[in-house]
């Protein structure tokens, strides 16, 4: 089984909800996701922000941080994964849990971080997970072991850890 699959059985189970706030992954989170049958049971959806003024707008993430400290930061990661669940709040009722990526895909380096850094985060009701990962491979492969390390951080989130 997938880290998808055994995270959207894991949410679908429990009857929780679930949204996603990409940068350098670009949808590939939701797209994983996504491609599970039944993701539409838990699946909110996403929010690809790209762009600094899209983290801040969309997304809620501190303006004079992103000024100061640039995208690649554990607070932004932190603040997307929040800004997330709030940005799918449907009914009234808030995502349960929120995902993010943010980090340096390359081939450049960018704001003073290498090529390979990137920060996951998995913001619940109760708490914010945050992880720096240091990544290998060209752009495509750093993006995907991106993914994969936002869907284990949220099985771990979640008790999961058959994954």
């Amino acid at each position: 089984m997938t880290r998808a699959a055994a995270l959207v059985e894991t949410l679908v189970a429990r009857g929780l909800t679930i949204a996603a706030a990409e940068s350098l992954t670009g949808g590939l989170v939701a797209s994983a996701l996504v491609d599970v049958p039944g993701a539409s049971r838990t699946m909110r959806g996403g929010i690809v922000a790209y762009d600094t003024r899209a983290k801040r707008d969309l997304l809620g993430v501190d303006g004079g941080l992103l000024a100061e400290r640039g995208a690649v930061n554990p607070r932004v990661a932190e603040q997307m994964a929040s800004g997330i669940r709030r940005a799918f709040t449907l009914d009234g009722s808030i995502a349960d849990l929120g995902l993010a990526t943010t980090g340096v895909a390359g081939p450049d380096p960018q704001d003073g971080h290498a090529v390979g850094t990137v920060y996951v985060a998995v913001a619940s009701a109760e708490d914010v997970v945050v992880e720096r990962c240091e990544l290998s491979g060209g752009r495509a492969e750093i993006r995907a072991a991106a993914v994969d390390a936002v869907l284990e951080l949220a099985l771990r989130v979640l008790g999961n850890n058959s994954h």
